[in-house]
C-alpha cells in the first residue's frame, strides 16, 4: 500500500520514503501498531517535499526484514526508516538484518541516537540502532516508541526552542545529496537540516 502526501509547492522534489514497523505482536494484530503512524506524522511535518510513503508492518524475522529493505530500495525509496527490534532480546534482529544488506555502514547515526536517548534513560546503552547505505538509499533503524522516534529525529530543544542536542535528521538531507538522491528540504522550526554552503540550493518561491 502506498500513502501520498500532497504538497502545494510542486517545485520541491518528490521523495519516496520506506517506513517499516517491525513487531511480532503488531504484525499479527495482537495490538495496534503505532510505529508507522508516528513515522509518517513526523516526516510529513518536518519535510517540505511532497512525500510518497511505502509502509510495511512485518514480524521480527531477520530474512523478512532484509528482504523488505531490499524491496524498498529497489522500488526507489531514497530513505528507509525502521522502528522496532533494536534491543538485546532474542527476537530483536533488526540491526543484523540491516547490516546484512549494507554497502556501507554509517555509525554516526546510531551513536547520536544513543546520546540523545541517554538524556532520558540509562538503558539507552542497550539500544543497537544502526544506519547503512545500500545503493542510493539511506536506511536508518529508529527506536520503537513514538516519543523516542521524534526525539532522535528532531533532537532536544530548550524552553526557547533552541537546539540543545542535534537530532539525526539534521544530517539526513545532505547524506542523501551525497549518494545521489533527491534534495530534501525541512521546516526549520521542526528540524533544521545542515548542508555546507556550497551544497545549499536557492530557496523555493
Amino acid at each position: 500500500m502506498t500513502l501520498s502526501q500532497e504538497n502545494s509547492n510542486t517545485q520541491h522534489e518528490l521523495v519516496k520514503i520506506g517506513i517499516v514497523s517491525i513487531s511480532d505482536r503488531a504484525s499479527t494484530g495482537v495490538y495496534e501498531d503505532k510505529g508507522l503512524p508516528a513515522l509518517q506524522s513526523w516526516l510529513s511535518t518536518a519535510l517540505k517535499n511532497p512525500l510518497q510513503f511505502e509502509p510495511r508492518l512485518i514480524p521480527d524475522e531477520k530474512e523478512r526484514i532484509s528482504a523488505t529493505l531490499i524491496e524498498l530500495v529497489d522500488v526507489g525509496c531514497s530513505l528507509v526508516l525502521t522502528t522496532g527490534g533494536t534491543g538485546p532480546a532474542i527476537r530483536d534482529v533488526t540491526p543484523e538484518a540491516t547490516l546484512a544488506v549494507a554497502d556501507k555502514e554509517m555509525p554516526g547515526f546510531g551513536e547520536q541516537m544513543r546520546q540523545i536517548s541517554l538524556k532520558f534513560v540509562p538503558t539507552a546503552i542497550l539500544s543497537r540502532q544502526v544506519a547503512v547505505i545500500r545503493a542510493q538509499s539511506l536506511i536508518i533503524n529508529l527506536p520503537g516508541q513514538p516519543k523516542s522516534i521524534a526525539e532522535t529525529l528532531e533532537g532536544l530543544k530548550d524552553a526557547q526552542g533552541q537546539s540543545v542536542v542535534h537530532g539525526i535528521f539534521a544530517a539526513v538531507p545532505y547524506c542523501i545529496d551525497l549518494i545521489g538522491g533527491p534534495y530534501l528540504e525541512t521546516h526549520d522550526e521542526v528540524c533544521k537540516s545542515f548542508r555546507p554552503k556550497n551544497a545549499i540550493r536557492a530557496p523555493r518561491v
